[in-house]
């Protein structure tokens, strides 16, 4: 499937953040976008050379920013850091984890930032070589554009008016399929996101699945051992209840006690542990059910933009063979006009004729 615009944007870099925007009211207070950490990251289209700033909870964007070079990152504090967007209206602010994350991010937004600004220098100087360009043409095409006299020929006018209409029809259906495949363009980058979001998350969860099939095993040998032991001071306790000593038998059996019970609390312990991995289990399960609906999702909406590719190239072929047949029009009503001319001048001629021929 059209590999140009599973390319055209792709993420380089991301981190998990939790979400404020400013109160637009006051100012000064924070709201908070997201009632959790969500996946922030740093979008590049290689097709227009932009940055963006991208971050989906749900199914709504919560942050969709285009970097700029006149945009500033401030931290304010050891995890918190805040920048404007002039194009929304507003700020955001960002509050990590721990410290490392929060200049990492600051780092990338300023490179992203470097990054955007040599991006605009280079397009201001091929606007410049263009314009230039464009100076330096040729004028003497501006009689060509003149409008042509009006004439009485009903064939060719009515045909350059119809070309004309189907003209402005063609380029108007070529506007809303544009404007329909840049909105299944935003909608399979938000899913690029929230893939890549469960793939992080996928990913995370395979590692500490991966860490606690590694400690199940020992885990179960100190429980083994753990049962041993038990049983062992069971028997020890067993057998002085069994004397009825007194004296340090007593004490030795409130030792034994207290250190069963240390080690039924330990169990304990233990097989809470064991449930909150089988737990885990469960999500992880549940989260690569979600990646799968996304990819399916992802695949549905790449489909979708191939066929309004499809349509748009259909379109352009259409308009361009009726741009070529108003060409064609406008010939026939040019030579049309030579021939009239041409009439006109005989016809003119013919008069003159006839006058000095009455007058003589």
């Amino acid at each position: 499937m059209y590999p140009h615009h599973r390319e055209r944007e792709q993420p380089i870099f991301s981190a998990r953040a939790h979400v404020f925007q400013i109160d637009p009211t006051t100012k000064r207070n924070w709201i908070p976008a997201s009632k959790h950490a969500v996946t922030v990251s740093f979008f590049y289209d290689a097709n227009r050379n932009v940055y963006r700033i991208i971050s989906v909870g749900g199914t709504k964007a919560i942050i969709n920013c285009t970097v700029t070079p006149s945009m500033t990152f401030t931290k304010t504090s050891q995890k918190f850091g805040q920048w404007a967007d002039s194009r929304a209206n507003t700020v955001y602010g960002l509050g990590f984890a721990t410290e490392q994350q929060l200049h990492q991010f600051s780092d990338k937004f300023k490179e992203v930032k470097d990054a955007a600004r040599l991006a605009r220098e280079k397009s201001q100087d091929k606007e410049l070589a263009n314009t230039a360009l464009t100076i330096a043409a040729p004028q003497d095409l501006s009689d060509e554009l003149q409008s042509p006299p009006v004439m009485c020929v009903n064939g060719p006018e009515d045909k350059l008016f119809r070309s004309q209409s189907a003209d402005i029809t063609l380029a108007s259906e070529k506007e809303r399929i544009k404007k329909m495949l840049s909105e299944g363009s935003i909608c399979e980058m938000n899913l690029e996101a929230e893939l890549f979001t469960l793939q992080d998350s996928n990913s995370k969860l395979v590692a500490a699945l991966h860490e606690a099939n590694a400690n199940v095993e020992q885990w179960k040998k100190q429980l083994s051992a753990y049962q041993e032991e038990t049983e062992r001071l069971r028997e020890q306790v067993a057998e002085l209840e069994a004397h009825g000593g007194q004296g340090p038998s007593d004490l030795l059996k409130d030792e034994l006690t207290q250190s069963l019970e240390e080690l039924e609390a330990l169990l304990k312990a233990k097989d809470e542990e064991i449930h909150i991995l089988q737990s885990k289990k469960a999500e992880y399960h549940a989260m690569e059910h979600e990646r799968d609906e996304a990819i399916h999702r992802l695949r549905e909406m790449e489909m979708r933009n191939s066929e309004l590719e499809r349509r748009i190239q259909n379109t352009e072929q259409n308009l361009n063979n009726s741009l070529e047949d108003r060409d064609r029009m406008d010939t026939e009503i040019q030579r049309a006009i030579e021939i009239l001319d041409i009439k006109i001048f005989d016809l003119n001629d013919l008069r003159q004729s006839l006058v000095k021929l009455i007058d003589k």
